[in-house]
């Protein structure tokens, strides 16, 4: 009886061990900044938090550092590996994380396209956390009429118009937004159109706002870039 005992807590031990020894997975990494570059090091705010890492490391966030040196840093997230440089800010493709109204970052932030080629970024219209579908074809930032009363913006005070879109012929009102960011890039007194009714469901990062930075794309990334 007692080496039966004996033997079941030998293997619960044993199971317990093989449980705390299993891999958690890594949570997602939202946002990146690459703040400083050295030798075989690189501090990166990683969702908010500073990371001083050295090659090879793992942030609890489960970023990799893969290689740094001063001119660049090779990272790998969620089976991914990007190049960073100074100067760029990074959304993580396919995260679905809230805009935050404290993320602090620089005049530069790089996109990826998600799996269909559309590129999506967390953002702030009047300093309320939205999330952007990037459109080079819209003239202005475009957004729904039931999003803008939930933002507060009283668009009935903007000039009527009408809007084309792929359901046809719909109202809308022309106004300028006080303001629109998106990273460490905040621009005022933006051009916008608000469409009557619930679409589009997402907002439309337009032309009144690209059209003021500096914009090159290669393959799936996309950097933005403020004007100096």
């Amino acid at each position: 009886m007692v080496r039966a005992r004996l033997a079941e807590i030998i293997r619960c031990g044993i199971s317990l061990l093989i449980l705390l020894s299993s891999p958690i997975p890594a949570a997602a990494v939202d946002q990146l900044q690459l703040l400083a570059l050295f030798e075989n090091k690189a501090l990166l705010n990683v969702d908010g938090q500073r990371r001083l890492m050295h090659a090879g490391e793992t942030s609890p966030e489960g970023l990799l550092l893969v290689s740094a040196n001063t001119d660049q840093a090779v990272v790998e997230v969620s089976g991914r590996r990007e190049v960073l440089r100074l100067g760029f800010a990074a959304t993580i493709p396919g995260s679905e994380a809230k805009s935050d109204p404290t993320w602090k970052g620089l005049a530069s932030i790089s996109l990826w396209a998600d799996p269909s080629g559309f590129f999506y970024v967390p953002g702030l219209i009047n300093g309320y956390p939205v999330r952007f579908l990037v459109d080079t074809g819209a003239t202005t930032v475009a957004l729904s009429s039931e999003m803008a009363e939930r933002i507060g913006i009283d668009y009935t005070k903007g000039q009527k118009g009408i809007a084309r879109t792929a359901s046809g012929v719909t109202p809308m009102y022309g106004l300028d937004l006080k303001s629109v960011a998106v990273g460490g890039i905040k621009l005022n007194n933006v051009s916008a159109g608000v469409i009557i009714g619930a679409y589009p469901t997402v907002p439309l990062l337009g032309m009144s706002f690209l059209g003021q930075l500096d914009m090159v794309r290669e393959g799936n990334r996309l950097d933005l870039k403020r004007r100096n």
